[in-house]
């Protein structure tokens, strides 16, 4: 396939999820069943993510042309991709640029998250054959070219023995944070409370750390979050939210709650499930400057920074821990 061909392929796929068909229907329920956390609003939520960010033909056509990105690449290379499993699609990305770059890709999905992608890459095959030399999966990954894993820092320490005599991009565990200056808006604060609470935490994008002045007033915050009370009617948050609110209680750490999440002064960046940390600033450019350099930090949301409301709307550009992965793969 051409890089052309290639495009209006994926387009065509963009295509085929927007209409969302009763066998697209009944492949959401059965990655629901496989992992329960994958609910039917936030699987739809990925797909409608993906087609609007990245399955636009302009979009497309408009991200290839910055790269070194040839019609028809004479020798690919084969890269080997291990995918996370944290949210659903959430490798999709790397999918996307070996096959945009006119590599072939291997795929090792997560086995939390392989219904939805294996489906896919089922129906760009029904529509054109020649894409089975392009993409596949193995639950090995021996023999490639070069590597793209996402995993956890303990996971990324097996990727380097592995992978690291190879090209390769090895990710670990990443997570972003607000910085808040008491001036937010009713409807900021909500919009917060999605780049919280949506994919119940678990995505790299999610806020799991809140920085705010001393003094602040954290009601019309508390207040906002409550939209996702319903949260505690699904039973494996809940058991995270009880689980977290025990060991605050048996440490004696001040806290502050409703029936969604946690709130605690913590100075970890990460937070588990349920669970927000937070800490007091008294110069906000400071506080910005310290975490643009911080390795742990994907996404600064704020005034000033990322609006609140977009953590989970990544563009084409917007890299997994700012590693240009297209860059990667036109120089390999």
């Amino acid at each position: 396939m051409n890089l052309q061909e290639r495009i209006d392929l994926l387009v065509k796929l963009g295509d085929y999820l927007q209409k969302n068909n009763e066998e697209l229907q009944q492949v959401k329920e059965n990655a629901r069943y496989k992992n329960s956390w994958f609910t039917i609003e936030f699987i739809d939520l990925a797909i409608t993510n993906i087609c609007t960010q990245y399955l636009q033909k302009e979009s497309l056509e408009k991200w290839v042309s910055k790269y070194r990105v040839p019609a028809t690449r004479e020798i690919p290379k084969t890269l080997g991709i291990v995918m996370a499993g944290n949210i659903p699609l959430v490798g999709f990305h790397d999918l996307l640029c070996v096959f945009i770059s006119g590599h072939y890709a291997v795929i090792k999905a997560s086995s939390k998250d392989d219904v939805l992608v294996k489906h896919l890459v089922q129906k760009m095959y029904s529509w054109e054959i020649t894409v089975q030399n392009e993409i596949s999966f193995a639950e090995n990954l021996k023999g490639c070219d070069a590597y793209i894993a996402t995993g956890s820092n303990n996971s990324g320490r097996y990727f380097e023995y592995y992978f690291g005599k190879y090209p390769n991009i090895i990710r670990r565990n990443r997570t972003s944070v607000a910085i808040l200056d008491g001036s937010e808006t009713p409807e900021e604060l909500a919009l917060l409370a999605d780049d919280i609470h949506l994919f119940f935490g678990f995505g790299c994008r999610n806020v799991t750390k809140l920085y705010v002045p001393e003094g602040y007033d954290f009601i019309p915050l508390i207040t906002a979050l409550n939209k996702y009370n319903h949260f505690a009617d699904f039973h494996k948050y809940k058991n995270n939210y009880d689980y977290n609110l025990a060991l605050l209680l048996m440490n004696s750490k001040y806290y502050m709650s409703n029936e969604s999440v946690l709130l605690t002064e913590n100075e970890s960046v990460f937070s588990p499930a349920s669970q927000v940390n937070y800490g007091f600033y008294t110069n906000k450019d400071e506080v910005g400057g310290k975490l643009s350099g911080d390795g742990n930090v994907q996404c600064v949301l704020g005034h000033g920074f990322i609006p609140f409301g977009q953590a989970q709307s990544p563009s084409l550009t917007d890299y997994p821990d700012g590693v240009d992965t297209m860059e990667f793969l036109c120089t390999l």
